[in-house]
C-alpha cells in the first residue's frame, strides 16, 4: 500500500513537473495570440489613415496605424489587447475621431505587420517610443493614453515617465500575475513567469488624472486586481473607477454608461492640438 502510494505521488509530481516545463516554454504563445498579416496586405477603414513604422535598435521593425482628423482636439496612443492585429483593432478609432482625437495604434511585436523578439522589456520601450512619436505630432500634454487588457500593462508604464493628458484602462490587472493565477492558480508563477506587467508598482509614479473601466463578471482579468491597480493609484492623482456589474471582458463599450463617460474624458480639459 505504501509502495502504491509512493509511485502514486511519484507520478503526480512527475505530471506536475512537465505542465510547470510546458508553460515556461510555451508560455508566450498563450500570452500573446499573435494574427500576423502580410506586408502587402491593404486595411480598408471608412475614416482617412496612414501606415506608420519604426525600425528599432535590436533591429525590429514595427507597425502601426495613424487615424487622423481634421483640427484635432488631441490624440489618443491606444494600446490593444493580447489577441488579433491591427486588422481587428483598427475598427474601435471610431471610437476617439468622431471625438475629434487622432488615434495612433500600434501592433507589438510578432502581431500583423510588425516584427522583432519578444521581451517584456522590448515591449515597454516600443510602447514608449511610439508615445513619443505622437507627442512630437500634437504635443505631450495633448496625448490621452489607453490601455486595454494586456496593452494597459504598457500604458502605466508610459503615463509614469512622460506627462500625457491622462490615462484610460479598460479591463486592466494590477500585475499579469493576477491574471496567470486566474486562469490555473496550482502553478509556481512566481518562478514560471516571465512577463510580470507590474502596473500596481508602476502606477505610484502617475501624475495624470486615472480612469479605470471594469466589469465585475469578466473571466480573464479578476475584478479584485482592478481595485488593487485603483488602490495603488497616489492619492493625490484624480482617479475615478467605472464598474459594470453585468459587464465581462470585451463588451465594457456596448453600455451607454461607457461611451458617456469616454467622451466626458476626452472632452474635458482639451485645447486645440498643434497642426502637424
Amino acid at each position: 500500500m505504501a509502495l502504491f502510494i509512493l509511485s502514486a505521488l511519484g507520478l503526480l509530481l512527475l505530471a506536475y513537473s512537465g505542465i510547470c516545463l510546458f508553460y515556461w516554454v510555451f508560455q508566450e504563445k498563450f500570452i500573446f495570440v499573435r494574427f500576423t498579416l502580410p506586408e502587402r496586405f491593404n486595411f480598408n477603414f471608412a475614416q482617412p489613415f496612414e501606415e506608420l513604422r519604426m525600425e528599432r535598435p535590436d533591429g525590429a521593425v514595427l507597425h502601426a496605424l495613424h487615424f487622423t482628423v481634421p483640427k484635432p482636439e488631441g490624440a489618443v496612443l491606444y494600446l490593444h489587447g493580447n489577441t488579433g492585429s491591427l486588422r481587428r483593432w483598427g475598427k474601435r478609432a471610431p471610437r476617439f475621431t468622431t471625438l475629434r482625437h487622432a488615434v495612433l495604434m500600434p501592433d507589438y511585436r510578432g502581431y500583423g505587420k510588425s516584427s522583432g523578439r519578444l521581451s517584456e522589456a522590448a515591449l515597454h520601450a516600443d510602447a514608449l517610443a511610439w508615445f513619443d512619436r505622437l507627442a512630437e505630432l500634437y504635443g505631450e500634454g495633448n496625448v490621452v493614453i489607453y490601455g486595454r487588457s494586456l496593452g494597459s500593462g504598457m500604458a502605466v508604464p508610459i503615463a509614469a515617465a512622460r506627462s500625457p493628458r491622462s490615462l484610460i484602462l479598460e479591463s486592466p490587472y494590477a500585475s499579469f500575475l493576477d491574471v496567470a493565477r486566474h486562469y490555473l492558480a496550482i502553478l509556481p508563477y512566481r518562478w514560471l513567469l516571465k512577463y510580470r506587467f507590474r502596473s500596481d508598482v508602476a502606477i505610484k509614479g502617475v501624475k495624470c488624472p486615472v480612469f479605470i473601466f471594469h466589469g465585475k463578471r469578466d473571466p480573464l482579468v479578476p475584478y479584485s486586481s482592478a481595485l488593487r491597480l485603483y488602490a495603488s493609484i497616489p492619492v493625490e492623482v484624480h482617479r475615478e473607477l467605472v464598474t459594470f456589474s453585468k459587464g465581462y471582458h470585451s463588451d465594457l463599450a456596448g453600455y451607454p454608461r461607457f461611451r458617456k463617460k469616454l467622451r466626458t474624458i476626452l472632452t474635458m480639459d482639451r485645447g486645440p492640438a498643434p497642426a502637424r
